[in-house]
């Protein structure tokens, strides 16, 4: 079989599942297992695929059948101006996350050698794309799971930011190493309950140690939110992801912990996503 028709063939059994952009998702997976880039997929449509390789493809589809995300089935996800490598061990990076690292810049565009926490650093994608567009920032990653811990370690090699960057396995509310100008967060924030009711491609795959927020979707923000007042400079800058129906809450528990909220960002589909509040 040559490569356009596998591509035909994949894209029609996801468009039979009902998936937004079965061609795109297709030839993306058929990229993957070839090793080229969409340029090749164009050029050489008519070339014939190995067994070996047309096997792996098929497979591919059947799991992305299945709702397995793209960016597991090829341990990508573009995310602000780099590619980070994810697993399922890792949240795939939010476009909407995107505005949580383009207000830090923002915020710091006259500042130097600043220290920033992550808590809960996942991929790495946050305080990552901050670090390199930022060359003389330091950060400090945290989550409880050691594997994000390795593929964070992985992202900052290959971005180059790895020297400027240390690691710890540890829960939250047991850090106490340094003091920070800047905090970062994106916490579990949803309710036990509605997990279920998630995107089956979510539900099914991402890991619900970053999903679950407890009871009342804000077990992991109070947290976050005691240990960020404990471990932040004196007008130091805290800014932390949040659920779209959050703010008033999560601005009360800031307030209570000596917060001032300077804003709240809208996301890409107008709700709120998360506040950037200072330290008083």
């Amino acid at each position: 079989m040559d490569i356009q028709s596998a591509i035909n063939q994949g894209a029609q059994i996801l468009k039979n599942k009902f998936f937004l952009n079965p061609y795109l998702d297709s030839e993306i997976l058929m990229s993957k297992v070839i090793n080229k880039d969409k340029k090749y997929l164009l050029l050489n449509a008519q070339n014939k695929i190995e067994e070996k390789k047309l096997s792996l493809f098929k497979k591919f589809i059947d799991e992305r059948s299945k709702g397995k995300p793209v960016s597991y089935l090829t341990n990508k996800k573009l995310f602000w101006k780099s590619e980070f490598f994810v697993t399922e061990d890792t949240l795939i990076p939010r476009p909407d996350t995107e505005l949580i690292v383009e207000n830090i810049l923002n915020l710091t565009k006259n500042k130097n050698k600043i220290s920033i926490l992550d808590i809960g650093i996942g991929s790495g994608c946050i305080l990552l794309s901050i670090l390199s567009e930022r060359k003389d920032f330091y950060g400090t990653g945290i989550d409880i799971s050691q594997n994000c811990l390795k593929v964070a370690n992985m992202n900052a090699i290959n971005l180059k930011v790895h020297s400027r960057l240390k690691l710890y396995k540890s829960n939250v509310d047991k850090f106490t190493l340094g003091k920070y100008d800047l905090i970062v967060s994106n916490p579990p924030y949803i309710k036990k309950h509605i997990l279920k009711y998630l995107d089956k491609g979510v539900v099914k795959f991402e890991p619900k140690i970053a999903l679950d927020g407890g009871l009342d979707g804000l077990s992991e923000i109070r947290k976050v939110i005691k240990k960020s007042s404990e471990l932040i400079k004196k007008n130091g800058k805290f800014i932390l992801e949040i659920g779209f129906d959050q703010k008033n809450k999560v601005t009360k528990l800031l307030n209570k912990e000596g917060f001032y909220i300077k804003s709240a960002l809208k996301d890409l589909a107008n709700n709120d996503r998360c506040i950037i509040c200072t330290k008083i």
